[in-house]
């Protein structure tokens, strides 16, 4: 299969994210329940690299559940941007989209898992942008394949994945009703921050 859309565009999102985040921001909240800056980084280090091998193939039969306890390692700096390269790459071959695959120990068809990985990098990049006073645009080409993939989520939510649905109105933007669908208020912002912006 032939791939449907390139990473390239959400990596370097992502990427320009990570350059604003300050180490005095490490502990700091985000919008994902009880995970710091710090543990959401660690969390995006184990999932770049999941991503990556399930493009490959190589995880097949011997993926585990992501560690949400993993420490950061203290070259995050420099390992995700090019673990995002990495799997940019990999999702680029045509033999990625074929088949299934696996990914902290669930199996799915290729083609989306690419797409479960596209939500995960995305939506992150998000979580750390706004909890480290940031702005962040997303590639308008991403906001229908994501719309779709989200379309059918169950209310109370995705237990690993995502929380119960947040009510967002009709007419808010795409992406704040993307957010909302992943059980984010498009609104969260931290109790206390940074407020710079890239």
């Amino acid at each position: 299969m032939e791939p449907q859309f390139d990473f390239a565009p959400a990596a370097r999102t992502l990427t320009g994210v990570l350059a604003g985040i300050a180490d005095d921001q490490l502990a700091g909240p985000t919008p994902c329940g009880d995970t710091t800056v710090g543990g959401l980084l660690a969390h995006v280090v184990g999932l770049t690299e999941a991503f990556r091998q399930a493009a490959t193939k190589e995880s097949v039969g011997r993926s585990a559940q992501p560690n949400l306890d993993d420490d950061l390692d203290p070259d995050w700096r420099t390992l995700i941007p090019r673990q995002l390269d990495a799997l940019t790459a990999a999702w680029r071959s045509a033999d990625a989209w074929d088949g299934d695959t696996e990914a902290g120990g669930v199996e799915m068809p290729a083609a989306v898992m690419a797409v479960v990985a596209l939500d995960e990098v995305t939506i992150h990049a998000w979580d750390l942008a706004v909890a480290t006073g940031q702005d962040v645009a997303v590639d308008v080409g991403y906001l229908p394949i994501l719309r779709e993939f989200l379309r059918d989520t169950d209310p109370e939510g995705t237990p690993g994945l995502f929380g119960p649905v947040v009510s967002v109105p009709a007419d808010a933007p795409e992406f704040d009703q993307i957010l909302g669908r992943t059980g984010r208020d498009p609104g969260w912002r931290p109790t206390v921050g940074a407020d710079r912006r890239v």
